[in-house]
């Protein structure tokens, strides 16, 4: 009877899971053991991978359908490649798809994006991997590096849609607020912004009464006045002032709004 190969261990983060074996000396059976053992070492990786996207957040993570879709990408990314050295490569890219994207989106402003918008770059992103997966195995290196395009226009489409949120909501006049989800945690949140887009004076006084009543409304709410509205101690962004307000656009807004 031939013996089995001796398990090893296959690194996933900052743990360990089991699962790997070593490579069979060439000779008697020799092939068998070491397909065993790649075989081992891939399943034990897509483990690892399951576990540890269960604890990433991100703005698409938010999304309804992200855990079952991510989940058929990771488990079917060893059959995208010929080459085997992408397969850990394009897996890490699938589980730190979330935390990386909250690292690159480098906003000035808080990561809070609507449902709807949500849902637009999701459904873009999904149709973008699904087509991906669909073809047959990719030449080395080939498949990495369309994850990492779609990974890249994904972040792009959630800073593009949380600052349009941004720049409607300051082109009111006064007080205005919209429900959000936070990208951080997933939780319901809303955003609230004092828009100066006002073009009377009756405008104007309506909008000065609507902040202070805003701002009594939320003294008597925190005593302690320990949460400070975010856009009462937001920095000022020069691009969301009147004078710039009228004729902005997306990409001026970008530059304005991510940190540098």
């Amino acid at each position: 009877m031939e013996a089995e190969p001796a398990l090893s261990v296959v690194r996933c983060g900052g743990g360990a899971c089991a699962g790997g074996g070593t490579a069979a000396r060439p000779g008697a059976g020799g092939r068998r053991w070491l397909l065993r053992g790649r075989r081992r070492r891939v399943m034990a990786l897509l483990l690892c991978l399951g576990l540890t996207a269960a604890l990433a957040r991100g703005c698409l993570h938010c999304h309804g359908n992200f855990s079952e879709k991510f989940s058929f990408y990771r488990h079917h990314v060893n059959l995208k490649s010929w080459w085997v050295g992408d397969i850990p490569v394009s897996g890490s890219l699938l589980t730190d798809w979330s935390q990386d994207t909250m690292k690159e989106l480098h906003l000035a402003i808080p990561a809070e994006i609507t449902r709807e918008k949500l849902g637009q770059v999701a459904n873009a992103v999904y149709q973008k991997m699904d087509r991906l997966y669909q073809g047959k195995m990719y030449f080395p290196g080939y498949f990495p590096s369309e994850l990492r395009a779609i990974f890249r226009e994904q972040v792009h489409l959630i800073q593009n849609a949380i600052i349009e949120s941004r720049i409607d909501c300051q082109r009111h006049c006064g007080i205005f607020q919209y429900e959000t989800i936070s990208c951080i945690n997933c939780t319901d949140s809303h955003v609230v912004c004092f828009g100066y887009n006002c073009e009377s004076s009756a405008q104007w006084e309506t909008a000065v009464q609507g902040l202070l009543l805003y701002i009594n409304n939320w003294h008597k709410q925190d005593t302690n006045m320990s949460t400070t509205p975010a856009f009462l101690v937001s920095p000022s962004f020069t691009c969301l002032e009147p004078p710039h307000l009228a004729n902005l656009t997306l990409e001026a807004a970008s530059e304005c709004l991510t940190q540098h």
